[in-house]
């Protein structure tokens, strides 16, 4: 049987091209690409990400994660429109395996950013819904390399899952950001999640009218938590700020103090070290997902595994000699 090809498909060339022109069009057919799942699309992709590799790498990657509630979406808004401001160009992708119907809060959430998203410096994508953490991590770390190549030099990655997208979003991203709010009681689940040790920066979000003081508090608070952590693997020692995104204030010192991170990790050489340790980390990622793609897509595996599912409820066979031998029956067919 015939693999499907879509139609409408450009020459791996033709995309390439477009992407370095910086056509919005034509790289969001490309992101496209890279989210499908069809084989011929994956084989294009190739072609296309391995085009414009030369072109990228040259942005800012800001990793933006926060509580329920904290404003992240207005946030972003206001963060995008002053970088804009000050001559950027800002692409926002975000990053959620966990939601099939919406694909992301970034869809729900582009009507929220109205101005945003009406902006031609500015290139909002949502991510492709997916099964797997990894799977997803992969195609928006791949959408990055597509944004920078079309001329974005800021990168600000959402995580909008809970758990391990953060880890997956700090693992692809520069700078790592977490939003947070006064008195909401987050201080202790933050620390337990592990969340605050991957943060560069704390933001203390809606610092504004009746919420100043409490603000004030919780900016305290963090910064003490901050100290009982050790010390960061790039020399940075994070920093806690106030900010009123819904106001537009706190917004210039937080870009501040991330060009001072730039600035501090470039000249250490942990900023090349980093990028080298994720291409390295996205390398063995794509391993792992192409094998499990290859493993559960076999249809002789698939129907084995049917059977052996039922013998291992039925406790015919142990869960460990269930898995050796259909791992056997694998590398048979290869």
């Amino acid at each position: 049987m015939k693999a499907y090809k879509p139609k409408n498909r450009l020459s791996a060339q033709e995309y390439i091209n477009g992407i370095l022109n910086g056509d919005r069009v034509i790289l969001s057919r490309a992101i496209t690409i890279i989210e499908s799942s069809l084989e011929s699309d994956k084989k294009l992709a190739k072609k296309i990400i391995q085009g414009i590799l030369p072109a990228s790498g040259k942005s800012l990657r800001i990793g933006i994660t926060g509580v329920p509630g904290v404003g992240k979406s207005t946030f972003i808004e206001a963060f995008g429109k002053f970088l804009i401001k000050n001559g950027h160009r800002v692409a926002i992708l975000s990053i959620d395996p966990s939601s099939q119907r919406s694909k992301g809060s970034i869809l729900g959430d582009k009507t929220r950013m109205e101005e945003l998203s009406g902006m031609d410096e500015a290139y909002i994508r949502p991510s492709a819904s997916g099964e797997t953490l990894g799977g997803v991590a992969n195609k928006t770390a791949e959408s990055m390399l597509l944004c920078e190549a079309a001329g974005y030099d800021i990168i600000l990655i959402e995580t909008v899952g809970v758990g391990q997208s953060e880890t997956a979003v700090h693992g692809m991203t520069d700078f790592f950001l977490l939003l947070m709010l006064a008195g909401a009681g987050d201080e202790l689940q933050g620390i337990k999640k592990g969340i605050m040790e991957m943060a560069d920066m704390v933001v203390i979000n809606k610092a504004d009218g009746d919420n100043i003081k409490q603000s004030d508090r919780a900016r305290i608070q963090y910064q003490n938590a901050l100290h009982l952590f050790p010390p960061a693997a790039s020399g940075w020692t994070p920093v806690v700020t106030k900010a009123s995104a819904l106001k537009g204030m706190g917004i210039e010192t937080i870009w501040e103090e991330i060009l001072k991170f730039k600035k501090q990790v470039t000249e250490s050489g942990y900023f090349e070290k980093n990028r080298n340790h994720q291409k390295l980390r996205w390398m063995y990622d794509n391993i792992n997902e192409d094998l499990k793609q290859l493993f559960y897509g076999n249809p002789e595996i698939s129907a084995q595994l049917i059977q052996l599912k039922k013998e291992v409820l039925d406790s015919h066979i142990s869960p460990v000699e269930a898995a050796q031998l259909i791992l056997n029956s694998f590398k048979k067919s290869l």
